[in-house]
């Protein structure tokens, strides 16, 4: 027990030392403004929008469930992606709102809360470039190469792709936000990447792969945007 709380201290101590130089960072990258009331009424609008989408989305997938489950009996799963289906093309649209039971959805909902808000740490709508890319990549990588016969449901996939846009975003921008925060998501969610090998029966691998390679490409398109724009001012 002694060895698991200095290991729980510690982490609590790095954690709370690369958020300081976050913060640090990321006010010297910002214009200064003279209003400090405007300033902190602007980022308290930011903070209520980010959480109106985060929010929003984990509504969304715990109303799917709940109406699955007690009106359904879980049929609406059957709406996820079909593997070399056409018709199961249309799951890239519903997969993360699909789960096969509430420890399913549990077990999404706090990455997804926690891994998307630091998506959007920078720019909100980085939120939605990278989501938008991540289900596109995941879902056709899942519909060419998961297995026969099989469906696949389930949030994991985009939370995989947030994983692998913050681990490669502080490696394509390389300014020192972006690098603390991809730190800070490999010391806590690194053991997440095993995810993407096949060892477990009845876990979609595909999706997981797929997503974290489709938050890799989000990483590259994003950095290269924000590149050239700092080069035009």
């Amino acid at each position: 027990m002694e060895i698991l709380k200095d290991r729980y201290d510690i982490y609590i101590g790095l954690f709370s030392s690369l958020i300081s130089v976050y913060l640090d960072q990321l006010n010297r990258l910002q214009l200064p403004i003279t209003m400090t009331n405007s300033r902190g009424s602007a980022i308290n609008k930011e903070l209520k929008n980010q959480a109106i989408i985060l929010g929003t989305g984990v509504a969304l997938m715990w109303v799917f469930e709940i109406i699955d489950f007690f009106v359904f009996q879980g049929s609406l799963n059957r709406f996820g992606i079909r593997p070399r289906d056409i018709q199961g093309l249309w799951g890239i649209l519903f997969v993360p709102f699909l789960h096969g039971d509430f420890n399913h959805l549990m077990g999404n909902t706090v990455p997804f809360l926690t891994l998307g808000w630091l998506v959007m740490l920078q720019e909100t709508s980085d939120f939605f470039i990278v989501t938008a890319i991540v289900m596109v990549v995941s879902g056709l990588g899942t519909w060419l190469t998961g297995s026969p016969d099989s469906i696949h449901i389930g949030a994991s996939g985009v939370v995989f792709g947030y994983l692998g846009f913050l681990l490669f975003r502080g490696y394509f921008l390389r300014n020192v936000p972006s690098i603390v925060v991809s730190i800070i998501v490999g010391v806590f969610y690194g053991s997440f990447i095993w995810g993407v090998l096949p060892l477990k029966d009845g876990v979609s691998w595909e999706g997981h792969l797929f997503g974290f390679i489709g938050g890799a490409i989000a990483a590259k398109f994003l950095s290269s945007d924000t590149r050239t724009k700092n080069s035009k001012q």
